[in-house]
């Protein structure tokens, strides 16, 4: 592929790393500073501005705290509409179509199942990392532009659901609280090979 590629909300560059392994010119950008070693491939700071640009391909991991299905619980604390958490669900919503609408003819986002209430639009594939060599599942889904879905590489047929490394507890507080969603965020080895080896070319 030439040209550049974005990889949106990603701190751990999962898939920009496995980009530029095949020499794609392939930048992270999270308002985190990045974890995977190469800063000098990593914008730190507001991806708005960045979907501005001129790009190639779009691939974005936004935030889904608010969204996903599994806050159900928050949302309907004792049945009743918690209408502080819907808003900020209404705000993620947003956030999530600025990247499904940019100006770009390849765009894939990333997301696990969302919260029916907020009428999200119909997803394109949906995968497990288990289809790429992991011993997990965890329900993941892809909305996709101007790409083909995602292929499965390595299909391990006996699996278990993802749980991420971490607990909570009253001594760590809300550190353990971040270090566990982080966790949980992470993009598997294998699915950012796969991204990078179907959506990306080698020069």
């Amino acid at each position: 592929m030439k040209g550049k590629v974005l990889i949106a909300c990603e701190e751990s560059q999962a898939v920009t790393k496995e980009m530029r392994a095949l020499g794609i010119e392939a930048y992270s950008c999270d308002i985190q500073p990045c974890s995977g070693g190469y800063p000098e491939w990593h914008i730190q700071g507001d991806v708005i501005p960045l979907l501005e640009q001129d790009w190639d391909m779009i691939i974005a991991f936004p935030p889904c705290t608010y969204l996903s299905n599994a806050g159900a619980r928050h949302l309907y604390p004792k049945g009743i509409l918690n209408k502080s958490r819907y808003r900020q669900g209404l705000a993620a919503k947003k956030f999530f179509l600025l990247f499904l609408n940019a100006d770009c003819e390849k765009i894939v986002i990333e997301n696990p199942i969302h919260s029916k209430i907020f009428n999200m639009p119909q997803h394109t594939q949906t995968i497990h990392p288990y289809q790429f060599g992991h011993q997990f599942s965890k329900t993941t889904r892809l909305w996709i532009k101007g790409l083909p879905n995602l292929t499965p590489t390595n299909i391990i047929s006996q699996h278990t659901p993802f749980m991420p490394n971490g607990k909570t507890t009253k001594k760590q507080g809300d550190i353990a609280k971040v270090r566990k969603s982080m966790d949980r965020s992470k993009t598997f080895p294998g699915i950012a090979k796969a991204m990078a080896q179907q959506w990306g070319v080698k020069k």
